[in-house]
């Protein structure tokens, strides 16, 4: 049975580097657009707060959130759209604190949560590390729109570990979502950890398809936050490269993605 309390740690860390990200911004900036077409950056904290709220009821509230479920079934294309307008309406103060109040609140019952209990969610019920997994790749992946809007450069963290795995998981989701039969054999995936001096290894050492390359870049392309054509990743096989083409750690619809910047390594 897997500790969820390494992954509920970064969880914390993670959402503390966006804070600190957003929170000296001055209430104009909070504006600003983002990559996401029609996201500003009070969009980005809007949802994440938003998405919290919803992880902690399914954690505390199962009966609670099967209402949420039939919202969401009524309204399949903007549900999530819908969630983040709502709670970017509110002043920047006041957003910051209620993500605060949110994150920690779902912090406490994930760390509470009995050994191996499974929650409710939008898709296939989840344990609570793979609540705080999923968490925690949503929160680095908003997390990198914010920063992408500001500028600023993050310097990645071991944290990534989760969100490759994430990935790796997710490969036949992935497939499944562009209509796509998923590749019968496992793959061999090899991704460089960002001290430089790991190497985060999924699947067995003999298999015929292999994805290679920084796990930054890597967590970058499943997360849809920049185009595999700028991105240092390798895939050994056709079906390999075909997945690098589709590959997404998230649930829903792909959507549009990054553009290329044109200067990418592939």
């Amino acid at each position: 049975m897997s500790d969820p309390t390494p992954v509920i740690d970064d969880l914390r860390e993670e959402s503390e580097e966006l804070d600190r990200l957003v929170a000296g911004l001055e209430p104009e900036r909070w504006a600003l657009p983002t990559p996401a077409a029609g996201w500003t950056v009070a969009h980005q904290i809007g949802h994440l707060a938003w998405t919290d709220h919803r992880a902690r009821t399914a954690v505390t509230d199962p009966d609670g959130f099967r209402a949420l479920v039939e919202q969401a079934l009524a309204a399949p294309h903007t549900y999530v759209d819908d969630g983040a307008e709502e709670y970017a309406r509110a002043e920047p103060a006041a957003l910051l604190a209620r993500w605060r109040e949110g994150r920690a609140e779902l912090e406490k019952a994930l760390r509470e949560a009995p050994d191996g209990a499974r929650f409710p969610w939008f898709g296939p019920p989840m344990s609570a590390a793979s609540v705080a997994t999923a968490r925690l790749m949503e929160t680095w992946a908003h997390a990198q729109d914010v920063a992408d809007t500001l500028g600023v450069t993050r310097a990645p963290t071991g944290r990534l570990r989760h969100i490759a795995w994430l990935g790796v998981r997710t490969r036949d989701f992935a497939h499944g979502v562009h209509g796509l039969t998923p590749p019968a054999g496992p793959f061999r995936v090899e991704l460089t950890a960002p001290d430089g001096g790991e190497v985060w290894a999924y699947g067995p050492e003999d298999a015929p398809q292999r994805v290679t390359g920084p796990a930054l870049d890597f967590c970058l392309l499943v997360t849809r936050r920049a185009h595999r054509a700028d991105l240092d990743l390798t895939g050994d096989g056709p079906d390999a490269d075909r997945w690098l083409d589709i590959a997404q750690a998230f649930a829903g619809p792909p959507g549009g993605g990054r553009e290329p910047k044109g200067d990418g390594a592939r």
